[in-house]
């Protein structure tokens, strides 16, 4: 282990009596099925325990709720001042500190922004929010949290953290950061009070963070860790900046044990997407808060936000920009990566592409499916499916795009015989078509590891080959899973077969054909990235939408980033209107005031695609079993098609 590449990553570090095996932690997110009373089910035990098993040395919980009456965030937050609940969280704790791992417990308050949904959850306290003052806030009257309800909340964070230890925790973070409760604390501008608990004095504005800490260490004992994060950075106008971080930082000095560096707010839509960075911004974007403020104390930093890269991670820790580093949908996308780095394994890393599926999908169905690991969200499902294939079968995979890989991929790690046939000269797909594209390095990385992990697999891979139904019925499959994709729509507009006019997929490939003024029509995901794309070229971008609204392709929360860009590059969004000519010289379109015209050197078409149907459909009878996946069956996103070819292939040969 002489030559052991990542030696800083994998130096264990101590936090109060606590032992971390190494410097990589998980961090907190959230859970959101729940039941009526917060309570949770045995899907967040296996979901956190499977983070564990891949060698992290910390995973944070879901919000854990102090004050279920003044601080819950939502009704799907789980309220740890409920007894009934503690069962639920023991078996968290239990499962991820089994496997070597330390269980920490994030303990949250809404604080203003509490009990927003009365309908959901019964209207707690009548609906009332409590801040640091007074204040409107989206129509509601936000009331100043007296020294009675200070006091109140103290004993809260104090009893939440008793009950995580008591129940196999080992150690607490407590968020005050993101716009939660303990940040309008230390906001200097939120908090506005006259009295000891803030003020212009950062250390008024502090001070019940630091009470909140120096209790729970007299209850829980010197020994016990406490985790604080916190937003370095405001990251946007009107909020506080880096020397403000500084400042909450040097307040904290001595009185936790680990300084979790964030950055931003959930309440502020234009940086939610720096908090969780987007697909727009570099590797790493917010370590500079913690770099800054590790300089400024001697508590031990941790670092967050956009980190997955290898070389990048080590980097932070070998040259003392942080002490620790933390991710979240870096081990989504490979729950195994610290094991992998660990053994030496690092190009076998599925890299997260951060299109912000997993938390989406969290939020909107309950569980974090990601788009490239199909594994993510049925943790407890995989845990206990142990049917072994029963009868092994040849089976033909016809398409090696996204769908079509994973199902050979699943298929052969299943023990089939399996053909992958491809009728182009390289795997990938539609989507290789984004390979020069900026923000989609990551999606390119993507299909880079699944074409070496098809080509490295027991498959065998034949491109350039179109599959008939000759050509099936001569193979004798017993399976066949037909992926065969979608082709761009082509919409009927007088002057659409022009010479200035291209399809997405070509500009993609050839951006040089288009010129400095760019028509788009259709403003999906598809249009609105394609507009961003050629805007930063520097190309005049105008989008024509028949719908009332652009659409995001169901990813609400990528649209977030999406949001910011189009204002960033200055994107021309026509919504209700309908493109009714084209000519040399631009787009005539038809909206609710009348006709107008829209200049353009170039008009690319991206109005959706049309699923190859009927190539899937001709294999029907080629086979025993036929499976169709993918945009096939109709135009769908990378979660969909992942997740029904891993589903799939996993069920060929089990006997029902």
């Amino acid at each position: 282990m002489e030559n052991f590449k990542y030696k800083h990553l994998f130096e264990p570090i101590r936090l109060g009596n606590q032992v971390f095996k190494n410097r990589i932690f998980a961090s907190p997110t959230g859970f959101q099925d729940v039941d009526d009373s917060g309570i949770l089910p045995a899907e967040a035990a296996a979901f956190y325990e499977r983070k564990a098993m891949g060698g992290v040395a910390s995973v944070a919980s879901c919000e854990c709720i102090v004050d279920t009456e003044y601080g819950l965030g939502t009704p799907r937050h789980f309220r740890f001042d409920n007894p009934m609940s503690h069962n639920s969280i023991a078996r968290v704790a239990h499962a991820i500190s089994r496997h070597g791992a330390v269980a920490t417990a994030e303990l949250q308050h809404a604080g203003m922004y509490a009990n927003r949904d009365l309908a959901m959850f019964g209207g707690g306290s009548k609906g009332a929010a409590y801040g640091p003052v007074e204040m409107e806030l989206n129509g509601r009257i936000v009331l100043p949290m007296d020294e009675a309800l200070i006091e109140r909340t103290i004993s809260k964070y104090v009893d939440a953290a008793v009950a995580a230890k008591n129940l196999g925790f080992g150690m607490v973070m407590i968020h005050a950061g993101h716009g939660w409760m303990l940040q309008q604390f230390l906001s200097p501008a939120l908090n506005t009070r006259t009295d000891k608990w803030g003020g212009p004095d950062i250390e008024n504005r502090a001070r019940l963070l630091v009470t909140i800490c120096d209790s729970i260490k007299k209850a829980c004992g010197r020994g016990f860790p406490i985790e604080v994060r916190i937003s370095g950075s405001e990251v946007y106008e009107g909020g506080y900046g880096i020397e403000e971080g500084i400042k909450i930082s040097k307040q904290l000095d001595g009185h936790c044990d680990l300084i979790h560096v964030s950055a931003g707010s959930h309440e502020v839509d234009e940086v939610f997407t720096v908090t969780h960075p987007s697909m727009f911004l570099p590797d790493g974007v917010n370590v500079k808060y913690a770099e800054e403020i590790k300089k400024n104390v001697s508590t031990p930093v941790a670092t967050v936000g956009a980190l997955g890269d290898p070389e990048l991670m080590e980097e932070i820790i070998a040259t003392g920009k942080a002490d620790v580093v933390e991710m979240a949908r870096a081990l989504f996308a490979d729950f195994d990566l610290p094991n992998k780095l660990r053994t030496g394994r690092e190009k076998e890393i599925r890299k997260c592409m951060r299109c912000l599926s997993c938390f989406s999908n969290e939020l909107t169905h309950g569980a974090h499916y990601c788009a490239i690991n199909p594994e993510c969200g049925r943790e407890l499902e995989l845990k206990y499916d142990n049917r072994i294939v029963e009868e092994k079968k040849k089976v033909l995979v016809v398409g090696g795009g996204i769908g079509g890989m994973q199902a050979a991929l699943t298929a052969s790690e299943r023990g089939h015989e399996v053909i992958l046939c491809e009728k182009t000269d390289r795997l990938g797909g539609t989507l290789r078509c984004e390979e020069k594209v900026p923000f989609k390095t990551k999606l390119d990385e993507y299909l880079n590891y699944q074409e070496r992990a098809v080509k490295s697999a027991a498959i065998d891979l034949r491109m350039n080959t179109t599959v008939t139904p000759e050509y099936a019925k001569d193979l004798k499959p017993d399976v066949i899973i037909a992926a065969t994709g979608a082709r761009p729509v082509k919409p009927p507009i007088p002057g659409i077969d022009g010479e200035n006019v291209i399809a997405a997929e070509d500009a993609y490939v050839h951006p040089e054909k288009t010129g400095d003024s760019v028509v788009i029509l259709g403003a999906g995901l598809v249009g609105i990235e394609m507009g961003i794309y050629l805007a930063m070229m520097g190309k005049k971008i105008t989008l024509v939408e028949m719908a009332p609204q652009w659409n995001d392709g169901g990813n609400f929360l990528h649209a977030s980033g999406l949001r910011v860009q189009i204002k960033k590059w200055g994107l021309d969004i026509n919504c209700n209107t309908r493109a009714t000519k084209i000519t040399e010289e631009g787009v005539y379109g038809e909206t609710p005031e009348g006709e107008k015209f829209f200049p353009a050197d170039t008009v690319i078409y991206a109005v959706g695609q049309r699923s190859c149907y009927e190539d899937a459909v001709a294999l029907n009878f080629c086979a025993p079993e036929f499976h169709m996946i993918g945009d096939c069956v109709s135009p769908r996103n990378i979660t969909a098609a992942t997740s029904a070819a891993f589903t799939i292939a996993r069920e060929i040969g089990i006997k029902r």
